[in-house]
């Protein structure tokens, strides 16, 4: 795969060379097209083959070479245009140099742009402007996007970090901008980066067209010293322009920049820019909602989400910039550099009015919300700025501002938070879609009633209402739509046996390692992710991502020191699971391995005096882990199934579904799934590391065990066994040392286990089992089960027993419907039974019909208040879910419910 692309980078090298020096581009690399739009297929030999569909380029363009892949001719455009043209679809259209549509208000022009087409730049310095007084209509469909992009992208070039490719688009218009003479509006003009003409005018309503369904992608070159493009450019555009549905994907400088103009905007996508994804200053003044801002997955370079000013040398210049922006999301990376990974900064005089706005990211990024200088304070403490109905949650939510001693003349979060209906809570999004019981929901103001009726009706804070993604099918690089053109680098392409590219990952990685939406992963044998607390990687794997093991020996290890970003979305989860899975053959449990994470937390198999020289063989000779940190972090598992997994990789020696040996609390795991696994579904083996929103489905051993001294929490679960089965629970101190500290002692609250009938000469189906040293707390428990289901509740050894009897362990607000409620004593006056009863909020009932629908809790009961812990929800049910508080729904597997 090296070899290959190098010997394609070193063509597409020479091919810009000559394209530099005016030769034509002839490349052909034995490729079909990328991205959410397929190209149609075919090649081509060297020059222009004769196109299937007769098309043929216009006398106003130059026959270029073929494209490989393409079964389309390739026709330049070079120049300005001074009479309407139209690019049809039938053509895919090269850039060459600055594409002009008009001359500066004159020679008035209308380039059409056909639904489907494509057009890319072929070198750095090709770039489109529609000048003052000429109008671009680019009007694509949902199915059938505009495309503009760089050549090394439809050559398959391309990658996560791949940007500045070619120019980009760039609209200028006659509204109002703060830079112009306000006296004399008609002889405004200001130049635009790139040389690209003049902008600027009095009028509010200027027209320069239509942008509806187009992708700008891979764009922002240097077209002069320290002057990239950004992805759109909007210099003095008015409100007769009309912008929606659009996509600025992996540009080098912003994503799109308004420099003063009125124009508006609706469904904004912005992607992986390598500065500010939405900057505006010089006095813009329209409108934008359902905006979605990401930056690059794999923490590639990012600066802020929003940037804005009113203007760089006069901070009180007129018209004074205040968009009204309502209905965004902005997903934060880890990006440091020159300029970090940040939110929203307003500065320089900007004003706005914010509403509906959820700012959120990953730990390492920089403040979330932040005002500059006092020029904009003033806006916020006036009231003018309003910032409402929004959520920030961030590690580092909020900047204050300093004066020029030091002294706070701006506090932030007290500011934001005086705001109405804002918050610093989770949101619970997945990447950028928002849970079944996100908080978002239903919070939002209603934008279009109380402040402009040119905004859509909504009632949710974000871009999204959790039901509808309106960025599907015709976005670029977020969804699982398309069919990769080949395997990224790292993995080697195989056999397919589905209906994607099947990229093969085996061994050790060393380097990071991004799998992309487009293919099918397998993994050979033991992958493991870094070597132990050497040679550290990261594994990114993008939402809707599938990952399948051939065989029972294939198995995903992420080693100390490394990690793993499995994020994926309600509507878009990962999915490790089998081969039969994949290619629709009987499934059952035990078909691959499974997913292990090993760190460097604190566990009690380790010598306490000497932690960092800890290393703990761990199950399937996966790695060792265990260690001192109880802060370390393996990366993030969230909106992830693993099915089937569990096979005996070593005689006795089964995987879990999902191990966690050592983990450390700054992993951050959420919304998972282990369904039909062999052995346990989830184990932990010491660690720190806590968790929500967790299903087990046919575990055949325990659904969630714990051992060596594991001291995280976990809110929100439910275990239904199915078939072969053991406890919900089962939970050690450690087998070797009932005494060994740190003891096991995490917290559980809100958990939900169906057993079933299942009994066999080695284990039945049962509930809970608190046994060999373990302590924990038990909060809002529910444990029931159908007629011949074992004990729900049992203590094993004497010194798990002492630990309930005095009640550091503890179990409060819980109910128990079983055949069998309790099983033995925890002292030699105190049965379970009353041990349990005589805690604060805990009850029996009949059966299992009294208090869960399917999964659903029914009965009413007393629950914990966990106000004065933020990692916990209180809410009003026992159990992990109910029918308003459903948090199953969209994105599991094997539950009636859904």
């Amino acid at each position: 795969m090296f070899v290959q692309n190098f010997f394609r980078l070193s063509l597409i090298a020479g091919a810009l060379t000559l394209a530099a020096c005016g030769g034509d581009i002839n490349i052909n690399t034995g490729n079909t097209g990328g991205g959410n739009t397929p190209p149609p297929t075919g090649g081509g030999g060297g020059g222009t083959p004769p196109p299937a569909n007769g098309a043929s380029c216009p006398s106003w363009a130059t026959a270029g070479a073929a494209v490989e892949g393409y079964n389309l001719p390739v026709c330049e455009i070079s120049g300005t245009f001074t009479e309407n043209r139209t690019l049809t679809n039938d053509i895919l259209w090269a850039l060459d140099g600055r594409v002009a549509v008009g001359n500066d208000k004159a020679d008035n022009t209308v380039l059409t742009i056909e639904r489907g087409t494509t057009l890319f730049g072929k070198s750095g310095a090709d770039f489109l402007v529609v000048r003052r007084g000429s109008q671009l209509e680019a009007n694509g469909t949902r199915t059938q996007p505009i495309v503009m992009t760089s050549l090394q992208n439809l050559l398959g070039l391309t990658d996560a970090n791949s940007v500045g490719q070619w120019g980009g688009l760039v609209l200028l218009g006659q509204a109002p901008v703060n830079g112009c003479d306000q006296s004399n509006l008609d002889a405004c003009a200001i130049e635009s980066e790139g040389d690209a003409g003049p902008y600027g005018g009095g009028d509010v309503n200027d027209n320069s067209g239509t942008l509806r369904y187009l992708q700008v992608r891979y764009a922002g070159f240097e077209v002069l010293p320290d002057n990239e493009l950004n992805g759109i450019t909007f210099g003095g555009v008015g409100a007769g322009t009309t912008v929606e549905y659009i996509q600025v994907h992996n540009n080098l400088d912003d994503g799109i920049e308004f420099f003063g103009g009125t124009v508006d905007a609706k469904y904004v996508v912005l992607t992986g820019n390598g500065d500010d994804s939405l900057d505006w200053d010089a006095g813009w003044n329209g409108r934008m909602q359902h905006v979605l801002i990401q930056h690059n997955p794999v923490n590639g370079k990012a600066n802020r989400g929003i940037e804005a000013d009113n203007s760089s040398t006069n901070f009180s210049a007129t018209p004074r910039s205040r968009p009204i922006i309502s209905n965004v999301t902005i997903i934060g990376n880890e990006w440091e550099g020159d300029d970090d990974a940040e939110g929203i900064l307003l500065r320089r005089g900007t004003s706005a009015e914010l509403y509906n706005v959820i700012v959120t990211g990953e730990p390492g990024m920089g403040e979330c919300f932040e005002l500059n200088d006092q020029a904009t304070v003033d806006q916020a403490d006036s009231g003018d700025l309003r910032f409402e109905h929004s959520i920030i949650s961030c590690s580092e939510p909020f900047r204050n501002t300093v004066d020029a001693n030091g002294n706070t003349t701006f506090d932030a979060e007290a500011w934001f938070l005086a705001q109405p209906g804002n918050s610093t809570q989770d949101p619970l999004l997945g990447g950028y879609f928002p849970s079944a019981v996100s908080p978002a929901l239903g919070a939002g103001l209603n934008v279009a009633n109380e402040v402009d009726s040119w905004f859509d009706a909504v009632d949710y804070i974000g871009a999204f209402d959790g039901e509808n993604d309106w960025t599907l099918d015709w976005t670029y690089a977020l969804h699982n739509d398309f069919s990769a053109i080949s395997c990224p680098a790292g993995t080697t392409q195989i056999t397919s046996v589905t209906d994607k590219l099947n990229c093969e990952l085996s061994g050790t990685y060393t380097e990071d390692l991004h799998l992309p939406v487009g293919a099918d992963y397998v993994l050979d044998g033991l992958v493991r992710i870094g070597n132990d607390n050497a040679d550290s990687a990261t594994l990114f794997i993008d939402p809707g991502v599938r990952l399948f093991g051939e065989n029972g020996a294939d198995f995903l290890t992420i080693s100390r020191g490394s990690r793993i970003i499995a994020e994926g979305r309600p509507n878009a989860p990962i999915v490790m699971t089998s081969l039969q899975d994949v290619v629709g053959a009987g499934t059952e449990k035990g078909q691959w391995g499974g997913l292990v994470l090993l760190g460097n937390a604190p566990s009690n198999k380790c010598d306490q005096a000497n932690p960092s020289s800890c290393a703990i063989e761990s199950e399937g000779d996966a790695g060792p882990y265990g260690g001192g940190d109880a802060d370390d972090d393996s990366g993030k598992l969230k909106f992830l199934r693993v099915q089937y997994a569990g096979f005996e990789v070593l005689p006795d020696n089964e995987l879990n579904g999902i191990t966690f040996g050592s983990v450390g609390n700054r992993t951050r795991v959420a919304f998972i799934q282990v369904h039909e696994n062999l052995d346990d579904g989830i184990e932990f083996f010491g660690g720190t590391v806590d968790a929500r929103y967790v299903v087990t489905t046919g575990a055949g051993d325990d659904s969630l065990d714990w051992a060596d001294g594991w001291t995280g929490r976990i809110q929100f679960m439910l275990a239904i066994h199915n078939g072969e089965a053991n406890r919900g629970i089962e939970a050690d101190n450690q087998s070797g040392n009932f005494t060994a500290l740190p003891l096991s002692n995490p917290t559980i609250a809100n958990m939900t286990i169906i057993g079933n009938d299942y009994t066999s000469a080695d284990k039945d189906s049962e509930g809970i089992l608190l046994r060999a040293g373990t302590t924990g707390k038990l909060f809002n428990m529910l444990v029931t089960g159908p007629e011949g289901m074992g004990e729900c509740l049992e203590f094993n050894s004497a010194e798990s027993m002492a630990l309930a009897a005095d009640f550091t362990t503890e179990m409060t607000h819980s109910v128990i419907a079983c055949s069998e409620p309790f099983l033995g004593d925890v002292s030699a006056t105190q049965t379970t039974e009353q041990w349990f009863l005589a805690q604060e909020g805990n009850a029996v009932a009949d059966s299992m019909a009294d208090v869960v629908d399917g999964y659903l809790t029914i009965i009413e009961n007393p629950t914990r208040d966990f106000d004065s812990d933020d990692f916990f929800i209180t809410v009003p049910f026992v159990g992990a879910a109910a029918a308003d508080y459903d948090w199953t729904r969209g994105w599991t597997i094997g539950l009636q419910a859904n």
